[in-house]
């Protein structure tokens, strides 16, 4: 196989661990990964499929992606831009089907382990698919986007973007519910666990990567 052909298995290998990484987050229900808290508590509160609800967020994403480099007259970005609706409908229809088989567990050590499995999936799904230098998943796609924009560190612009996701998801659970519905202590563990797990894999598979791209 090339390695175009690699890149792009890896790339849609990478899809399948992030759906069952985030899918995991929610099923260990210790607070679900910022980016995924504003879908997941609307659907605890409304009972909307947290699927569905998580690609009308993604295709917010897109829209605000094409609108700043519209802006930023990067035209050529948009076709990248489009081409993460479909991937998102995929990726989220694989996240109905893994909520419907994966069950929920009572027990508090279980869940612990399911929660230490999501952060390791979704770490690894992040370090592989920005690694591919293909279409980046919506998540990364508007941090990148805003990024660019605002001239800011891609790591700075990921904890202010997770920071905002976080409290448009306090706001509407605390004004809807009157509580916290998808932030806990695992919310806090995604945040710092999921750096840790991109860092372990570059430093592990990172000279591999390069030759690949």
């Amino acid at each position: 196989m090339s390695k175009k052909g690699i890149r792009f298995l890896l790339y849609f290998v990478g899809l399948f661990i992030l759906a069952l990484g985030l899918t995991l987050n929610t099923k260990a229900n210790l607070g679900v990964s910022p980016i995924i808290s504003i879908p997941y508590s609307i659907s605890q509160l409304t009972r909307y499929n947290f699927g569905d609800l998580t690609f009308v967020v993604y295709a917010l994403f897109v829209v605000i992606q094409i609108v700043i480099h519209v802006k930023l007259k990067q035209n050529k970005k948009i076709v990248s831009d489009l081409l993460q609706l479909p991937l998102s409908l995929v990726f989220t229809r694989l996240l109905n089907i893994f909520s419907v088989y994966i069950p929920t567990s009572q027990n508090f050590k279980i869940r612990f382990i399911v929660l230490a499995f999501a952060i390791i999936c979704t770490g690894i799904e992040a370090a592989m698919s920005l690694s591919m230098q293909l279409v980046p998943n919506p998540g990364d796609g508007i941090v990148q986007a805003l990024g660019e924009r605002f001239n800011k560190s891609l790591g700075l612009t990921k904890n202010l973007f997770d920071c905002l996701n976080l409290c448009i998801t306090l706001c509407i659970s605390i004004f809807v519910a009157h509580r916290i519905v998808g932030v806990g202590i695992g919310t806090v563990i995604a945040v710092l666990g999921v750096g840790r797990v991109i860092a372990l894999y570059h430093s592990i598979f990172g000279f591999k990567i390069k030759d690949l791209i």
